[in-house]
């Protein structure tokens, strides 16, 4: 089968990654406060070197390893005692340099602790620091059967995909990751500089704060040390009873387009007929609510470009039903794409297949996105056309994005959480991506150039409107911050947030006074 795991399918990785800010951790016994790593310690230059986008390498003074809330509480206080500047990283996959910035003093570092266990005393999982998607999937599965609604890259960790929304190839079924948040454990600073942690959750005195980690972004209220799972909804009578179950096995296929039989009319039908479909089957209880089916528009340098198809095997009449969306893509497209039947698989074996694994090798990137309330306009998918076609541009690796969303997720209304955008049909990321230091420029005037053609109408950002609600906090994007680049006089905040951002600077106010907790796009202390 001629695709390219790492060409075609470097797209996908952007659907399950996430703002990698804030980590968590488990309830583990208290540990001794973590070694202090400087630049002369043999672990010091791994450490700095985990994040996922190479654009960004940060130099702390040093390096703290957290094992234990004691331990986050404990170098946070350090930190604030000593005026330095704090970061925090999980997963790695920050696509600013929110973490890795030359502002950032100290770094503290989750990766070790990824303990995911029950918590019998708040009838919920606790889902620790360090845990990556990966091992998230694997534990609940493994042990009871179930899952979380989350993304699709492996190595996502979350600490910040949950904090920022969360969502992945079950969320048109079962809703955003939020919707099954019951708790956060987080370390603060209040105004006199002490620091402490706090357990907040949906049902307690502190409940503002968790709702602030509903979809609020990392990096904003303080050191999350672990999140507790437990399905809004559900008693917690019992683990099992607690979190969605998972598929017993899933459906897939691929649809495999080439670029060299491609034009622009063949184009615009294919997206539209994607659009059209989403926007049909767009409700909770639709048949085709465990359909997931993102489109990999990599550039025509990649030769290739596909749209990636999954179904729960257990839904009524699966096989015919992902044999009638097959046909509604190929409708009226010719040539038709090659439709590769990739069979019914387990469901974890097929998850793990089907993600986004770990690289050892990251590279440089730079991340655009959207959400879609229905299908873009002719003349916006043919900026697309246009921007992926481009002769003078060559990222085989770069890509425009559709995911299918909505579905459960737009039962719930904007204001229960902090993830505001809850009408929607889809999202759109645009990426690209390169290796070399000296191809930048290229590479973001390229996105830059595409990302303002698709949104020229509403001054080159996504404006909520009556397509368009907004963006995705955990794909940042600082040039929604940047008047060159936003002209649409909308502030970045409510692109992200919507009319939930007030809120949130009281929250931050409240929990974080002394603004401890910033990066380039953090909310501001109201």
């Amino acid at each position: 089968m001629p695709v390219s795991r790492r060409g075609l399918l470097a797209g996908t990785a952007v659907a399950g990654a996430a703002l990698a800010i804030p980590g968590t951790a488990s309830a583990a016994p208290a540990a001794v406060a973590g070694d202090t790593i400087r630049a002369d310690d043999a672990r010091y230059q791994d450490l700095v070197l985990r994040g996922q986008n190479r654009r960004f390498v940060a130099k702390p003074d040093y390096i703290r390893v957290i094992r234990s809330a004691e331990d986050a509480v404990a170098a946070v206080q350090d930190a604030v005692r000593g005026g330095k500047r704090i970061a925090v990283r999980g997963g790695g996959h920050c696509f600013e340099d929110f973490v890795d910035s030359s502002d950032t003093e100290v770094l503290l570092d989750m990766s070790t602790y990824d303990e995911i266990t029950w918590d019998p005393r708040y009838r919920a999982f606790s889902i620790g620091a360090g845990a990556i998607l990966e091992t998230v999937y694997k534990e609940l599965f493994i042990g009871w059967g179930l899952t979380v609604p989350g993304g699709g890259c492996l190595g996502v960790g979350v600490g910040g995909h949950f904090s920022g929304g969360g969502y992945g190839p079950l969320s048109r079924k079962y809703g955003s990751v939020v919707d099954h948040l019951y708790g956060v454990e987080v370390v603060v600073v209040d105004a006199r500089g002490r620091a402490r942690s706090v357990v907040a959750t949906r049902d307690n005195e502190y409940r503002d704060l968790w709702w602030a980690h509903t979809g609020g972004g990392g990096g904003n209220f303080g050191v999350v040390t672990r999140y507790l799972m437990r399905s809004n909804g559900s008693a917690g009578r019992t683990p099992a009873e607690s979190l969605p179950k998972a598929p017993a096995a899933l459906r897939s296929s691929i649809l495999l387009y080439d670029w060299k039989t491609t034009t622009q009319a063949g184009f615009l039908r294919t997206v539209r007929n994607w659009f059209d479909f989403f926007e049909q089957h767009n409700t909770a209880d639709s048949p085709y609510a465990t359909l997931y089916a993102p489109f990999i528009l990599t550039h025509t340098s990649a030769g290739n470009y596909l749209l990636s198809t999954q179904i729960d095997a257990a839904a009524p009449n699966s096989a015919e039903l992902m044999k009638a969306f097959n046909a509604a893509m190929v409708a009226g497209v010719d040539p038709k794409p090659q439709v590769i039947d990739v069979g019914e698989g387990p469901f974890l074996h097929t998850t793990m297949e089907r993600s986004i694994g770990e690289t050892a090798s990251p590279g440089r990137g730079k991340y655009k996105a959207g959400y879609l309330k229905k299908g873009y306009t002719d003349e916006q998918i043919l900026a697309m056309y246009r921007g992926l076609t481009d002769p003078t541009y060559t990222g085989p690796e770069s890509s425009v994005l559709l995911v299918p969303y909505g579905g459960k997720v737009n039962t719930v209304p904007s204001g229960a959480t902090a993830a505001a955008q809850r009408d929607v049909v889809a999202k759109m990321v645009l990426s690209a991506s390169w290796t070399a230091a000296a191809d930048d420029d290229k590479n973001l005037a390229w996105a830059r150039k595409v990302y303002a053609d698709i949104y020229r109408d509403t001054g080159g950002v996504p404006v909520p409107n009556a397509t368009n609600a907004g963006s995705y906090i955990n794909y940042p994007d600082v040039d929604l911050a940047d008047s060159a680049y936003n002209k649409s006089g909308v502030p970045w905040h409510d692109l992200y947030y919507l009319g939930n951002y007030p809120r949130l600077q009281q929250i931050k106010a409240k929990w974080d006074p002394r603004n401890v907790f910033r990066h380039k796009l953090s909310i501001e202390p109201r």
